[in-house]
């Protein structure tokens, strides 16, 4: 069976599941190529208002495929650079998607996909996930964005570890530090998952958008520039219908019903 990237729509919820089970749910550049795809078209479907990306079965995805890499050493290099380029396009598309997207995370989610995870703005993972960035362990340095997102996230001593061994970090670890925000009962992440988006998606979306959109730029300019782009995000959205039912329901005690 071909690897594909399978999309269902869940209650104002699009999810994207990593289909390759018989390689683990490995990925390749058809799976990051869809993977742009699927966001390009939900950014404007009004219908759509959060996103989560899994893995079939009980793996999220053990990573790029090592018998593709060993065809990339003996002539093959240009079609791995623009392969990593896809998967880097793809990382990028979530970051700036401006919508919530949500890792479920059961079992393993190694290299590439342990990056994919890192990318989504938050994580559920069941008891029994793990991550990991083995790419030392065969020869290799990291790719998808994982070194900047864990340098980020992590002392520096355990994004080295990890980094530099591929030491196996579990869910619990990872929420100790924050990037995990739940930890699910074994085989539970996805409906945990649902159950967030739920509530995200009783959210204003156009406030979403800029909060997501001010927690990028955070990383990219120092207070005095990220005050100003606050203050036009928040005049922004107070002129917002959203912002007029929000503060009516909240002044009249009852749960606002955001366009």
């Amino acid at each position: 069976m071909a690897a594909a990237l399978k999309s269902a729509s869940e209650a104002g919820t699009l999810v994207l599941t990593i289909s390759n089970p018989e390689h683990h749910n490995a990925l390749g550049p058809e799976i990051y190529v869809a993977g742009v795809e699927a966001l390009n078209a939900a950014e404007n479907n009004p219908d759509v208002h959060s996103v989560i990306l899994t893995g079939e079965g009980r793996i999220f995805s053990a990573g790029g495929q090592l018998q593709r890499l060993l065809k990339a050493r003996e002539g093959q290099l240009e079609a791995q650079r623009q392969a990593v380029d896809s998967l880097h396009s793809w990382i990028d598309s979530i970051r700036t998607f401006p919508k919530p997207v949500i890792a479920a995370v059961e079992g393993p989610a190694a290299g590439a996909g342990f990056a994919l995870a890192l990318a989504c703005d938050l994580i559920v993972a069941s008891e029994a996930a793990f991550f990991s960035m083995a790419y030392a362990k065969v020869g290799l340095s990291p790719d998808g964005g994982a070194s900047w997102h864990l340098a980020r996230a992590l002392p520096r001593a355990l994004a080295s570890d990890a980094l530099m061994r591929g030491t196996r970090l579990s869910a619990q670890q990872l929420a100790q530090h924050g990037l995990v925000n739940q930890v699910a009962a074994e085989g539970a992440a996805l409906g945990t998952a649902l159950q967030l988006a739920a509530d995200l998606n009783a959210r204003a979306g156009n406030v979403l958008a800029s909060v997501k959109e001010l927690i990028q730029h955070a990383e990219l300019h120092g207070l005095p520039a990220h005050l100003t782009e606050e203050r036009e995000h928040f005049m922004r959205n107070l002129v917002h219908a959203n912002a007029g039912e929000g503060i009516s329901a909240f002044l009249d005690k009852r749960e606002p019903r955001f366009r």
